[in-house]
């Protein structure tokens, strides 16, 4: 098992969602689960002047960006990955980055 976790301009967010439902690789049966997103601050250059501002707690320019997070099989992590890469594009040269890590146990909670 493999974990995902991918940092993304918030606006492509919704995008990258729906082109991990849209492509059957994250169904209740097709073994990709758990995907989070979870709101976070980061120091990726903006796209424009109305995505950055300055974080006092940081004394940095920051942007508000979305992390992504998913657990998958290994035979998806190459298909998934493309997935992300592709819907999270914003036309700058860098746009993110893309993590992924093994999974050495996962142990259902039961009861």
């Amino acid at each position: 098992m493999k974990e995902i976790k991918a940092y993304i301009h918030n606006y492509r967010i919704a995008d990258v969602i729906r082109a991990l439902k849209e492509s059957g690789q994250c169904t209740a049966n097709a073994g990709c689960r758990n995907i989070n997103v979870i709101p976070v601050q980061s120091l990726l250059k903006a796209l424009d002047a109305k995505e950055q501002h300055y974080s006092i707690e940081l004394a940095e320019a920051i942007i508000n960006e979305s992390k992504l997070e998913l657990i998958c099989e290994d035979i998806q992590v190459d298909e998934l990955v493309g997935i992300i890469e592709r819907a999270a594009r914003t036309g700058q040269a860098e746009a993110g980055w893309i993590y992924v890590t093994d999974i050495v146990a996962a142990t259902p909670i039961r009861g």
